[in-house]
């Protein structure tokens, strides 16, 4: 039987790689958004073996309906949910409105809470099943300009920490990947002194390849996806004083 898998925000980026990938692998993808126009196009690609379901991770009742609908259609069960729905801003805290910092909130970490709490039920009864959640590294230390983002990410991480452990018992393994800038839809709005000084380096051909690795572990808790160099840079700052990370930081972000 080929193995199953929900895709949140597979409409563009990171999400339409992704389900490309896993559908080139045999895989038999659900894909979601909340963008029917660009789950229309994706399907054309990949065609109609997956399916294509509009959905808003942050309505609770959706999630569930289209996450139980997929399950009934494959036996009760599904093997692999990847929370990739994501939203960022990036602008100094002020100038964003307040509505932008709760949208970042409502997506990012609402919506991978309920994904993954409507999902266990499918999980527990799939094979070898896993959850892979879209963190950031911007997960590692605040990001200046990406304040609400880069917090969103720290409860993914810290979220996935804890999930892995909780989740052992259950036989369902937690991970989350962790990339640098991505060349995605999403970041071709977005500028600033931090994207300057880092760079847009990454594909979403890179994160996807990334995740369908990571879907065939059981080990790893935290993939991060970035060039040789800023491996080397970060992994430096993450073993300085605090002090030496934070005046880095401030200078890579323009403060």
């Amino acid at each position: 039987m080929s193995r199953t898998i929900v895709i949140t925000g597979a409409g563009a980026g990171i999400g339409a790689e992704a389900a490309r990938c896993f559908a080139r692998q045999g895989w038999i993808v659900c894909a979601t958004d909340v963008d029917e126009t660009a789950l229309k196009a994706l399907q054309g690609e990949l065609g109609d073996r997956h399916a294509y379901e509009r959905m808003d991770v942050t309505d609770k009742d959706e999630v569930n309906h289209v996450l139980a609908a997929f399950a009934r259609a494959h036996g009760g069960a599904f093997d692999v949910l990847l929370n990739n729905a994501g939203v960022a801003f990036i602008d100094r805290f002020e100038d964003l409105t307040l509505e932008q910092h709760e949208l970042v909130l409502r997506v990012n970490v609402h919506g991978v809470l309920n994904c993954t709490y409507a999902a266990f039920p499918y999980l527990a009864a799939g094979r070898a099943a896993k959850v892979v959640n879209m963190c950031s590294r911007s997960a590692e230390y605040g990001v200046p300009s990406e304040a609400t983002y880069s917090a969103s990410k720290f409860f993914v991480r810290g979220f996935t920490e804890a999930m892995n452990i909780e989740w052992e018992r259950h036989g369902i393994h937690v991970c989350d990947i962790m990339p640098n800038f991505v060349d995605t839809p999403m970041m071709a709005a977005a500028g600033g002194d931090i994207v300057d000084s880092i760079g847009i380096n990454l594909t979403a051909s890179d994160v996807a390849g990334t995740i369908l690795r990571a879907v065939h572990d059981r080990t790893r808790v935290h993939w991060k996806v970035d060039t040789r160099k800023n491996h080397i840079v970060i992994g430096v700052l993450n073993r300085t004083p605090s002090r030496v990370h934070r005046a880095v930081m401030k200078r890579l972000s323009g403060f």
